[in-house]
């Protein structure tokens, strides 16, 4: 028995020995466990992100090399600590501090002391590096932008912070990440996957050469190339024509819902955030409060929409059935309740229809067909959610879905907004009380893209693909399935005719007819919309925006556009300019309009802005 007990205990022994000698083998050897381990010397190879390349294959951001200072705190040994300073061009105090934070992210992982150094610097510090255990040079590539304009679409890259590195165990302190734009939202697709390599040492901490063989070694893939929706030319000369003026220019390709460009004003060169002048920058960017360049406007900005709105009144009113397209309402100047003006038009107009309605802009149409459209109902909470529910099917008051990382949703109010308003039921209201939603003003704010959107959708006569950035991903990438869906609106395809023939009434005999383009059909519609703020706790209206919708060609649309223009008068000087320069440079490839062209190239809104800081005057309802 005792034989019995005795061989048993040696075959579970060897049994132990053996299963523990196979998981050291095989899992203790695994790329996981080698990062604990204190005597392998972990090594990335940083892979080169994708390139982005224009619609047309024109080249925009590439690659540059460049070199970080890393420590391994664990590694280090006593140094000549002021020398070392003097070659990293940072003080003593500076050092102890990148010293004791790299150590309290880990002793044993690397953390960047310097980044991006040029080559000129890693020239004359490769030379030194071995007088200083515990650090190494490490080769990674920086942007290079081979354009000075759209940084607000490619976005930036910069260092990881601690947040990221708990979320994604993927990044280690001091790596790269895609933080705006382009690059943050196709990160995974850009960034490609690192290389390692690990590296064994002796007992005296020194390399002995690859751990096994390199048999854990990993080699980097390199990220993807992407194509852009984007039109450099076109968005170039948006960036242009916005130089001294605040807004934001987006237009879209109506037939796919691609975007051909996407302006913000004022905005920056994206080299400014290259390298190690990157921070400083930032930071004097960041804390530009009056000219916003990292505030993309065309996404983020939320503004009464003005007249462009009218168009929407239009169709809602068709499709409720309250309406004939050639059924005249009087217009005496301004629409009348009870006999007292709520609102004023730009003269009588006299008896207007839909298409006449629209091209001279008239408000007391417009607010009659809002009246009709939400009284037809038996209560005005009924009517007013019938009213959002249509404008939420052309992408309102909700975020679009488009493909960058930033974005406001606007406000279309419901029922349930106004009787919080109002203190429903102890006070009632009518549609008279929310009449200036008609027009595009009271409580109604659209973005930019949102407008050009909307205005897409009217030039499909009542559909639109999710507006996006990403034309092709250059790899086994696809487009996501949701920017090949088309969106029907709650708008039947033959209301729109009238309203788009109004919209090309509005370049023929209308508010924009000084700034056709010849040779192209445009359907277009001005906004003036009111703006106003607060000065010491007072609500003061300033000078109003300038805004434009259009669409070109009228029956084959290739391009629909919105332009705001912030504190730039009525819609036709500042916006309907820019829109008609904007579609006939895309679709002509040369302006005729040059005399157009000299105005808003040499324009300047510079001065109206300063009013706002200077305590002047404010030109108002102009």
């Amino acid at each position: 028995m005792r034989k019995i007990v005795l061989l048993a205990l040696v075959l579970i022994s060897g049994l132990l020995f053996t299963a523990r000698l196979f998981y050291l083998q095989v899992y203790g050897g695994s790329s996981d466990s080698l990062q604990q381990n204190s005597a392998i010397k972990i090594m990335y190879d940083f892979p080169q992100r994708g390139y982005m390349f224009d619609r047309n294959g024109e080249l925009l951001v590439s690659n540059q090399p460049s070199y970080d200072v890393m420590v391994i705190p664990k590694d280090v040994k006593p140094l000549d600590t002021l020398e070392f300073c003097s070659l990293l061009k940072i003080t003593k105090e500076e050092f102890k501090e990148i010293l004791r934070k790299a150590t309290v992210y880990s002793p044993r992982l690397p953390s960047v002391v310097i980044p991006q150094l040029k080559k000129a610097d890693y020239a004359s510090l490769s030379e030194k590096m071995y007088k200083y255990k515990g650090f190494y040079i490490q080769r990674r590539s920086l942007r290079e932008y081979q354009v000075n304009h759209s940084a607000n679409v490619m976005g930036y890259i910069a260092e990881v912070n601690n947040a990221t590195i708990e979320k994604n165990p993927y990044y280690q302190m001091g790596e790269l990440i895609g933080t705006a734009g382009v690059e943050k939202e196709y990160e995974d697709v850009l960034r490609g996957k690192k290389g390692v390599k690990y590296i064994q040492k002796d007992r005296f901490n020194r390399d002995i050469g690859p751990y096994k063989e390199g048999i854990y070694d990993t080699l980097p893939v390199r990220g993807n190339d992407i194509q852009l929706s984007i039109d450099a030319a076109l968005q170039k000369y948006g960036t242009e024509l916005m130089v001294h003026k605040r807004g934001g220019i987006v237009a879209i390709e109506p037939a796919t819902g691609e975007i051909l460009a996407l302006v913000s004003a004022p905005n920056y060169d994206p080299g400014l955030l290259v390298g190690r002048e990157r921070s400083k920058n930032f930071t004097k960017l960041w804390y530009d409060t009056i000219g916003k360049p990292l505030y993309d406007r065309g996404l983020m900005g939320e503004y009464p929409p003005g007249s462009p709105f009218k168009t929407l009144t239009g169709l809602i009113a068709l499709q409720e059935n309250v309406v004939e397209v050639d059924e005249k309402l009087n217009c005496r100047g301004g629409y009348y309740y009870n006999g007292r003006r709520l609102m004023k038009c730009h003269g009588a107009h006299g008896p207007t229809a839909m298409i006449h309605g629209i091209a001279q802009s008239c408000n007391a149409y417009f607010a009659s067909l809002y009246r009709r459209s939400l009284d037809k109902y038996p209560s005005i909470q009924e009517g007013t959610d019938h009213w959002k529910a249509h404008l939420s099917s052309f992408g309102l008051g909700d975020f679009l879905g488009y493909d960058l990382p930033s974005g406001r949703r606007g406000f279309i109010p419901d029922a349930d907004f106004y009787n919080r308003f109002y203190n429903y039921p102890k006070y009632r209201w009518f549609s008279t009380a929310t009449i200036s939603n008609s027009i595009g003003q009271g409580e109604i704010s659209l973005t930019p893209i949102q407008m050009a959107n909307f205005t897409a959708a009217i030039a499909n006569r009542g559909w639109y693909y999710t507006p996006h950035i990403i034309k092709n991903v250059i790899g086994p990438d696809t487009i996501p399935q949701k920017f090949k869906e088309k969106h029907h609106t709650t708008i039947e395809p033959k209301y729109f005719e009238p309203v788009v023939e109004g919209m090309h009434e509005v370049y023929e005999k209308g508010t924009a007819s000084y700034i056709r383009i010849p040779g192209i059909e445009i359907c277009g519609k001005t906004g003036t919309a009111e703006n106003f703020t607060r000065i010491d706790g007072k609500r003061v209206q300033l000078t109003d925006h300038s805004i434009f919708v259009a669409f070109a060609p009228k029956d084959d649309p290739k391009i629909a556009i919105a332009v705001f223009v912030e504190n730039g008068y009525w819609g036709s000087r500042w916006a309907g300019r820019i829109a008609g320069l904007m579609i006939e440079k895309y679709i002509k490839g040369e302006i005729t309009r040059t005399d157009m062209e000299k105005f808003v190239l040499e324009g300047s809104l510079e001065d109206e802005y300063a009013k706002q800081y200077s305590g002047q005057p404010f030109s108002i309802n102009r």
